[in-house]
């Protein structure tokens, strides 16, 4: 969805570096993926088609940190409704 984002934290060496995929349009989201030693985060459109693609050698990367944009439809309204986690129903 328009928002979601995901952080990559790569080692460059004697330092890190930081980068961000961020679906920008309405209808996008952001996928990621591990495969054979590499990580690939893709922006993807509604229909499947890749928009751009990072790719980071999975050795070097320390982080990989999902950010979605929290969503408002009626099952989540449903959850924080209810009562609160930990606490116990009195009989």
């Amino acid at each position: 969805m328009k928002g979601d984002r995901v952080e990559i934290v790569v080692d460059a060496g004697d330092t890190t570096r930081t980068y961000e995929v961020v679906a920008g349009r309405a209808g996008r989201r952001v996928e990621t993926a591990v495969r054979r030693g590499v990580v690939e985060v893709s922006e993807v459109t509604r229909n499947g088609t890749v928009v751009r693609t990072a790719r980071f050698m999975a050795n070097r990367v320390l982080a990989l940190v999902e950010q979605p944009v929290p969503r408002e439809d009626g099952s989540e309204k449903a959850d924080r409704i209810g009562r609160p986690l930990g606490e116990v129903p009195e009989s």
